[in-house]
């Protein structure tokens, strides 16, 4: 006769801790995404600018990691409501966005146009209508959606 403890974890609750049954939340979610939204817009822009006016790279220094940090943040955000957000089309953009930006240190003679390719995917999958953002793309049919981010 097998004994199973209650208290281990089995794969499929390990699996449901990472996309739970409803999404997690937390006190003042949408506040703190609005805060860091706005942070991540405010250095990203101003990253992208100071390349597309050949500011020098020193300069930038700060503004690359406040947009990284940001970035990583509001991922943190989703990814705690549930890992599904990768499947959906925002969380496929962010990946998008990830490996461009993996590829400016290989290819940084075309810096500029790979971060306004970054900055586009952004505008354009932060405004698709709702329904679209949180389509789920990647195994459709053994995710929840993640609503109201």
């Amino acid at each position: 006769m097998q004994h199973t403890n209650p208290n281990r974890l089995t794969p499929n609750d390990t699996c449901c801790s990472f996309r739970p049954a409803q999404p997690r939340d937390f006190p003042y979610r949408r506040t703190v995404r609005i805060l860091l939204r706005s942070a991540h817009i405010f250095a990203t822009g101003t990253l992208v600018g100071g390349y597309i006016f050949n500011q020098p790279t020193a300069a930038l220094v700060p503004w690359l990691w406040g947009s990284v940090l940001t970035g990583i943040l509001l991922l943190a955000t989703d990814l705690h409501a549930s890992v599904a957000v990768l499947c959906e089309a925002r969380g496929i953009a962010v990946i998008a966005k990830v490996v461009l930006l993996l590829l400016i240190p290989v290819f940084w003679e075309v810096r500029v146009p790979l971060l306004v390719i970054i900055l586009l995917i952004g505008a354009v999958s932060s405004h698709m209508p709702k329904r679209m953002r949180h389509r789920v793309l990647i195994f459709p049919n053994r995710f929840v959606v993640v609503r109201g981010g």
